[in-house]
């Protein structure tokens, strides 16, 4: 099974099953000498375990992250960071029902069709439970971005069909986490949080929409053609469970307007070239552009629901199915973190991509 790695130069592997006895990572690349906050990562792993309020799964998980390797007395060593989180609250009883029916709109026939064979219990490898080794690594790729003062900040912005329509720069991202919504608009908090109940009380999920903001990235960073910045960030975001799409700067709004409305005039502020309004999303021809970046990424709903649904079993027989077990109505809160953590990964990495390509960066 390929495609378990992400990163050019900062690299993260992450390995393990939802219900197997632990879920695990190596981080490569990452340079020697960084001391590591460890109170930071698990800062960031709570912010993303289930069970943390009521309107996320109620499995219990500690999500208590152990290194393994590549940190000695709290200082990267420059070799592979290993790290494990083991899995303590499974409960696969409630997957014996569809171990072989295939979920609507899950990744199980796909897998199954893949490899002649999947780990139903919890959707095994394609479950987001996956994703809380990307947080780990993205913390440390965080602690990293502090040095050079960039900040990584994710948020809701939509749930369903109601949204917030303030800028990003008029809100307040301390607050983000101080509510279950993980929303940065204070008007929107209880709405969301009101549609998001109200749909699990249907036994329903719903989708939305997360913006992601990253201040003081240098201007530069990216490469032409094939390796553009925002290709990158877009696979990142898209690697990520249940996402369907990502829009730079002004996004698809850009397709229906003019030149003369889109293009982002330049002038000289404090001696850096900066540009008027940023439509653009900080990214242009593949390349930072030294302004805010900015992107949206869209969610589906969660697939499991519970509601009867039609289906097929593995031997082509057309059954009946209805969720059962603990699950998200709404992955949006605890997507966040994972965006600011593949983000912060996919910055550090062309950050030290960056260095290789200047000589003076280098001698």
């Amino acid at each position: 099974m390929g495609g378990n790695t992400f990163g050019h130069l900062f690299k993260l592997t992450t390995f393990g099953e939802s219900h197997g006895s632990a879920i695990g990572g190596v981080i490569d690349g990452c340079p020697s000498g960084l001391k590591i906050d460890f109170d930071f990562i698990q800062q960031q792993l709570d912010r993303r375990k289930p069970g943390q309020s009521k309107i996320t799964t109620q499995r219990k998980e500690s999500d208590t992250v152990e290194f393994l390797s590549g940190i000695f007395e709290g200082v990267t060593t420059g070799t592979p960071i290993g790290f494990i989180i083991k899995n303590d609250n499974q409960k696969s009883i409630d997957y014996e029902q569809i171990k072989d029916k295939f979920r609507p709109s899950h990744a199980d026939y796909t897998y199954w069709a893949k490899y002649g064979i999947r780990d139903y219990r919890g959707g095994g490898r394609s479950s987001a439970r996956e994703t809380a080794c990307r947080v780990v690594g993205g913390a440390i790729a965080q602690l990293l971005l502090n040095m050079f003062s960039i900040s990584v900040n994710a948020f809701v912005t939509q749930i369903g069909g109601i949204s917030s329509d303030k800028h990003y720069s008029t809100l307040d991202f301390n607050s983000i986490y101080k509510n279950e919504v993980r929303c940065a608009d204070a008007e929107m908090m209880d709405k969301f949080k009101s549609l998001i109940e109200s749909t699990r009380k249907d036994g329903d999920t719903i989708g939305g929409k997360i913006c992601c903001v990253i201040k003081n990235v240098p201007s530069g960073l990216g490469s032409p053609v094939f390796d553009k910045l925002e290709a990158d960030l877009a696979k990142a975001m898209f690697s990520i469970n249940a996402s369907r799409g990502v829009e730079f700067g002004s996004g698809f709004l850009g397709s229906t307007q003019r030149g003369s409305e889109q293009n982002d005039e330049m002038f000289i502020g404090n001696g850096k070239i900066r540009t008027k309004t940023n439509n653009s999303g900080g990214i242009l021809g593949g390349i930072s552009n030294g302004e805010d970046i900015y992107f949206n990424t869209a969610f589906k709903p969660v697939a499991t629901i519970m509601k009867k649904q039609t289906t097929v079993d593995v031997n082509f027989n057309e059954v009946e199915i209805t969720g059962k077990g603990r699950h998200d109505s709404c992955v949006l809160p605890r997507a966040v973190p994972v965006v600011v953590a593949m983000a912060s990964i996919v910055i550090a990495d062309h950050i030290l991509l960056n260095k290789t390509s200047k000589l003076k960066s280098i001698v």
